[in-house]
This record gives C-alpha cells, sequence and structure tokens, in this order.
C-alpha cells in the first residue's frame, strides 16, 4: 500500500465528514501527525484541486470536485439501473451479448451485460475495458461527440492496431465515426477481437448528452451485412426507447429517427 496516498485519501474523508472548514492542528491531533505533515497533506489536496483554503480564516475543506465525481458516478449506477429492462428486451429479441457502456477517456466501461444463450458467443465482462476506436460502443459514443481530428488525437493518444482490422489512423477514424453518426449507429468488424464483431449505439439523456451507449457484440459467423442490418434495427430502436426514458425528445420519438442521427455535427476544429 502506498503510504502517503493512503494518508491522503484518509485526511480527504476526515474533512468531509467534519462538514466545516478545518484547521491543520485539527487534522494533525485526529491523525497523531507532526503539523509539518498535517500542512503538506493539506497543500497536496489543494494543489490537486480536492481542497480549498478559505483566504481569511485559513481553514481548509473539500471542493466542489468530489461533488462532480460523486454525482457522475452516482449518475452512471442510475443509468444502468434505468436501462437494465431495455438491455434485457434487446437480449431476448436478438439471442446476441448485449452491453451497457460509459466512455472513461480513451476506454469504454462495460456497466451491465446480458450474455447470448446461443452456442457460439462474444465473451466480455463488467467492469472490463476495451479501446473506444475499436469496439462499436465506443465509436458511437466518439461519434456522438463529434470530436474533430486534432481533438480526437488528444484524447486517444496513439491508434494501436489490436487486430488487422483495426483503424490506425485518425483520418480513417474521423470519417468512420461521420458515417455511424449519419447511419445512426457503429460497426466493429473484428477491429478489438479477431472472430468477433459488433454494433453500438449512442444514449442520449434529457439535454441531447450521449450519456452511455448500448452495444452488442456477434460472432463473426453471424455477421453478414444482412444479418447486421436487422440486429442494427432492433438496436437503434432499443437506444431510442432507453432515450426516451433518460428523457430525450425529438419529435415524436418513440416512432422517430435514432438518437445519434438526430445530433448535430460540431464544426471540426
Amino acid at each position: 500500500m502506498d503510504s502517503t496516498l493512503a494518508k491522503g485519501l484518509a485526511a480527504l474523508e476526515w474533512m468531509v465528514r467534519q462538514q466545516r472548514g478545518c484547521r491543520v492542528s485539527e487534522l494533525a491531533q485526529a491523525f497523531g501527525m507532526a503539523r509539518s505533515n498535517a500542512h503538506r497533506t493539506l497543500q497536496t489536496l489543494v494543489e490537486c484541486g480536492w481542497a480549498v483554503q478559505d483566504p481569511e480564516t485559513s481553514a481548509y475543506r473539500p471542493s466542489l470536485r468530489l461533488f462532480e465525481l460523486g454525482a457522475m458516478v452516482s449518475e452512471a449506477s442510475d443509468i444502468g439501473s434505468l436501462l437494465r429492462p431495455h438491455l434485457a428486451r434487446l437480449s431476448q429479441a436478438t439471442g446476441e451479448t448485449i452491453h451497457l457502456a460509459v466512455l472513461d477517456g480513451a476506454e469504454i466501461v462495460y456497466l451491465d451485460k446480458f450474455d447470448s444463450p446461443l452456442p457460439v458467443a462474444a465473451y466480455s465482462r463488467i467492469g472490463g475495458r476495451a479501446a473506444a476506436y475499436c469496439v462499436a460502443s465506443g465509436k458511437a459514443l466518439l461519434a456522438a461527440a463529434g470530436l474533430g481530428v486534432p481533438t480526437l488525437q488528444e484524447c486517444l493518444g496513439t491508434l494501436e492496431a489490436h487486430t488487422r482490422n483495426s483503424i490506425t489512423d485518425f483520418d480513417t477514424l474521423f470519417n468512420e465515426l461521420e458515417r455511424s453518426r449519419t447511419r445512426g449507429y457503429a460497426e466493429n468488424r473484428e477491429e478489438w477481437r479477431i472472430g468477433v464483431c459488433g454494433l453500438g449505439a449512442p444514449v442520449l439523456n434529457a439535454r441531447g448528452e450521449a450519456v452511455a451507449a448500448i452495444g452488442m457484440s456477434v460472432p463473426s459467423i453471424r455477421f453478414a451485412r444482412t444479418q447486421a442490418r436487422g440486429l442494427a434495427d432492433h438496436l437503434m430502436a432499443c437506444a431510442r426507447d432507453a432515450s426516451v426514458t433518460l428523457g430525450y425528445r425529438v419529435g415524436a420519438a418513440a416512432a422517430g429517427p435514432s438518437p445519434m442521427s438526430t445530433i448535430k455535427r460540431r464544426r471540426p476544429e
């Protein structure tokens, strides 16, 4: 265990529980540490954005960054509960592996999943990660963000080839994301794992923001063009209904276009 990190986290939690401004001497007494160590710990929290110091009283208190991150964690948890029935219906309708994923930096994280009951199925796990540019759910979220090439480069870094089909050029990726946004769903054709393809569509909240993506992992043997299009229709209907559950409205949403196809393209940088 990193004792310095553990000490800083413990001090931060202690400050949160005090529900008031705290002084160096109080932290030192609470943790049995020297005043100099307590001061250094508090100043580190301030410099990292986790605490603020009152210039008049010199007291320290947690910053709103904790509230912001806590709200994000809560929102992700609530989204999972709200959207699970939609994922279940999509799973029953298609028989394929269904995911709920969110974007975390250059990766997506799987929040929930329904496994395929078929003998040949795609494997994944809740809490697992994948490169966003290589999987359909990640592409769907990147497409919904409407990022230009420079911002994609900044956000994703190097595009590593995970299979021979992985996209490793940013201009190619940008064009692929544009196609995904226009048609309403993204595809992965063995770009993350050989033998596994996928489809993804974003779920939008009441403000029209893509807060998650519903993905479908399909063995390549069941991913011919005609099969993929039929599965995509099911997926887009699911994403549309899930978005309505989160308060999204565009005209007659229940019978309207897919959420991604209604997003207006931002001007590239």
